[in-house]
């Protein structure tokens, strides 16, 4: 790549491979595993359901003594949710019935109660139910030993019904990754604090905190350091006292004079993987490893710093939990709401807008693609992704693109 540029593909490579093996385990309540991220495959510990049941409310019976209709069959008593009938059927035979209750022995249908007209202690059925209509049959669901869910799988509030369903009080999961943040720079200041004249307000740690939280690890917000290499390096060692597993700079790590976070990294023991990307917005990004943390150096603007979160960051974290679509591709196919011209050696992403076009995804440009514009940076929809010397496209032709809205992003 030219001038000692790595391409996106090459750098997510070198990131996942940092990410060596999946964290440690720890076992949790099934009631506190929202968004968690299983590490052990899941089975059943017990048949769902347990035992034929009803479908619906009305009269269990035996469909042969029903075929022909009307019939006339003596209800002997009652199977309810929790209170089975601990009889059997006879033929000429019924027991009321309701949804979820145990089918009674010598039962094999149940006819709706909408389907039957009740005269005291006799029901008669005007219509034929066949055998199996209307009846769960025991294990329908799921049964003891079957696997239900991977190890890796992000568990959501469906998988939690599943876990308990299938009677598991707790669950083995990934330990979720600590990421320490430190955003750098003399010029900057938390929301709502005073401002000197040459001063901005921090919002990059706010986006990507936001990513961390959204890919299942724990942010950790170090707070601003200053442009001193001493200073940086405190921080750096704070981290490392809080036992992080990934640290993230946001700013410093360009060639400027006031650029000084690689070189405080690389003083404090940084093995450097790689640093400068072919792409756009983010190219100064930076990679590497201090002590037991892996180091992610995210660019100071905004756009650059959250699109680099977004491609790099997430991913290391899933792989850190033992997912297996850390290297996923989230592009999807779209057509292009406007011309864009021919573009050079590095690979871009351009914020865009979406509409629906018979079915078909329209991505347009934002109106400006500047990496400090925070507010066309939030009202874009996705990410149009353009190769390195793509050649010029007009409104209408194919492209890919990333939604942000499809993970929460």
């Amino acid at each position: 790549m030219s001038g000692g540029l790595i391409s996106v593909e090459e750098a997510l490579a070198r990131v996942l491979a940092s990410a060596k093996s999946p964290l440690g385990i720890e076992r949790i309540a099934v009631e506190a595993a929202l968004g968690r991220t299983l590490a052990e495959d899941l089975r059943a510990l017990r048949t769902q359901p347990p035992f034929a049941n009803s479908a619906m409310d009305g009269y269990a019976l035996a469909a042969a003594d029903a075929a022909q209709t009307p019939a006339r069959l003596k209800v002997i008593g009652e199977s309810a949710a929790g209170r089975a009938f601990e009889g059997a059927l006879k033929s000429g035979e019924a027991v009321r019935i309701f949804t979820g209750a145990p089918m009674p022995q010598g039962a094999d249908a149940v006819l709706i109660q909408e389907n039957a007209t009740r005269e005291g202690d006799v029901v008669i059925a005007h219509v034929s139910e066949a055998p199996g209509r209307n009846v769960r049959e025991a294990g329908v669901d799921f049964i003891e030993g079957e696997p239900l869910l991977a190890a890796g799988r992000r568990l959501s509030p469906r998988d939690l019904a599943l876990a308990a369903a299938a009677n598991h009080a707790s669950l083995a999961v990934r330990r979720r990754p600590k990421v320490a943040i430190l955003a750098t720079g003399d010029e900057l200041v938390r929301p709502g604090a005073a401002r000197g004249p040459a001063q901005i307000v921090a919002s990059n740690n706010y986006a990507v905190a936001g990513i961390i939280a959204a890919s299942g690890g724990e942010p950790i917000d170090l707070g601003i350091a200053t442009d001193d290499v001493k200073t940086l390096a405190k921080y750096f060692a704070r981290a490392a006292e809080m036992t992080a597993d990934v640290l993230v700079t946001l700013g410093g790590a360009s060639v400027g004079d006031y650029d000084l976070v690689q070189r405080a990294l690389i003083e404090s023991g940084l093995e450097l993987g790689f640093w400068r990307i072919a792409m756009r917005p983010g190219k100064p990004l930076m990679h590497g490893k201090l002590g037991a943390m892996a180091v992610l150096g995210l660019p100071g603007n905004p756009v650059s710093s959250v699109v680099c979160a977004f491609l790099f960051l997430r991913p290391l974290l899933l792989a850190l939990l033992g997912d297996p679509s850390a290297a996923a591709d989230l592009s999807e196919a779209a057509i292009l709401g406007a011309d864009v011209g021919a573009n050079d050696m590095r690979q871009d992403y351009l914020r865009a807008t979406l509409a629906q076009d018979d079915g078909a995804w329209r991505a347009a440009p934002v109106a400006s693609q500047d990496s400090s514009l925070v507010k066309l940076l939030a009202l874009s929809q996705c990410l149009i992704i353009r190769k390195p010397h793509a050649p010029p496209a007009k409104r209408g032709e194919a492209c890919r693109i990333i939604r942000l809205d499809a993970l929460g992003l």
